[in-house]
């Protein structure tokens, strides 16, 4: 699976609220999410790339709201 490389570099240079909003009473730190769509815009979007832990976050944060901005 790849990722859409310029709507994630949107979404994590310039929707950072976004980020924070989804984030917000899970536990999980906004920098961290941030930090794994970073990781993906390093390496070309290869989702295969991530970790166990950085899969969990993409897919529970990260990935729905990439979704929502193709709608």
């Amino acid at each position: 699976m790849n990722v859409d490389l310029i709507v994630l570099k949107n979404l994590v240079h310039k929707r950072a609220d976004e980020i924070d909003n989804i984030v917000a009473g899970t536990g999980y730190l906004s920098r961290t999410v941030i930090g794994v769509g970073t990781f993906l815009l390093d390496n070309e979007g290869d989702v295969d790339l991530l970790s166990a832990k950085q899969r969990v976050i993409f897919e529970k944060f990260l990935l729905p709201l990439l979704e929502a901005s193709h709608r």
